[in-house]
């Protein structure tokens, strides 16, 4: 299943946030998309989930419109974890994480294998400890990882996740990133925002780097992470280096002049 946009514009409050964008993602990879702030980052993943409909072009599923599929049947393929999201009910975790059932659920509730489901999410994101605590009681790193579970409950062909590093420790993004890559190996299509380049060279398979609303680069992370097209994307000198056990490192050195 290949999921791709093609000429895609966006335009809110008055200002070209996507602008005639044309790409394509593969099922099996990690692809990490990298910009500075305002980019249009986060606007296309909306996009990509079906949750903006762009005013031209269109978002392609297993070759069908994203639009022309129905809610249910969307949310059972993409699965989102927006870059803000917030717990509202003061409900037990697993309560939480079973959310991401309820696109696969049946007219009788939640079967043997949505319950598994629940429990594989919550054991993939170390949350399996936290399962009956109140969700509001437990710190911001802690309920992003429980909302990284729900997604991780749906199953979805697609996951979304945009930067889906904020507030944890540095042990659990690597976590995170390592469960992403999994799921990526397991002939998913995964698809994340991130601001660190380092990480995005660790884990990447492929990268596509926006700048003010169109691509300026994508393809495998080796030819694209490269410093020219970060210091046009960002504005700033890096130097690409190996650290001694071999892991990509990528340093800023400062603004360009």
């Amino acid at each position: 299943m290949q999921l791709s946009f093609d000429h895609v514009s966006l335009t809110l409050r008055g200002r070209r946030i996507l602008d005639d964008v044309t790409g394509r993602f593969q099922a099996g990879r990690l692809t990490v998309i990298l910009g500075a702030n305002g980019a249009g980052k986060s606007s296309l993943l909306s996009c990509l989930a079906g949750l903006r409909t762009p005013e031209t072009g269109t978002i392609m599923l297993d070759e069908k419109p994203v639009q022309d599929w129905s809610n249910r049947h969307r949310a059972q393929h993409i699965g989102l974890l927006p870059q803000k999201p917030d717990i509202h009910w003061n409900v037990d975790v697993k309560t939480i994480v079973s959310l991401g059932r309820f696109p696969h659920a049946g007219r009788w509730g939640f079967s043997a294998q949505d319950q598994e489901a629940v429990t594989n999410a919550l054991a993939a994101t170390g949350c399996t400890d936290l399962a009956d605590r109140k969700a509001l009681r437990l710190s911001g790193g802690e309920q992003s990882r429980v909302l990284l579970a729900r997604v991780l409950a749906g199953e979805p062909k697609w996951l979304l996740a945009d930067e889906p590093l904020a507030n944890l420790d540095p042990a659990h993004q690597f976590d995170v990133l390592e469960r992403l890559g999994k799921y990526a190996a397991a002939g998913n299509g995964v698809i994340v925002v991130l601001h660190d380049l380092t990480q995005a060279a660790r884990f990447a398979d492929d990268i596509l780097i926006m700048n003010n609303g169109q691509i300026l680069a994508e393809g495998p992370c080796q030819d694209v992470l490269t410093e020219d097209n970060i210091a046009e994307a960002y504005g700033i000198s890096v130097q690409m280096e190996t650290s001694d056990s071999g892991e990509p490192l990528v340093i800023p050195i400062g603004k360009m002049a």
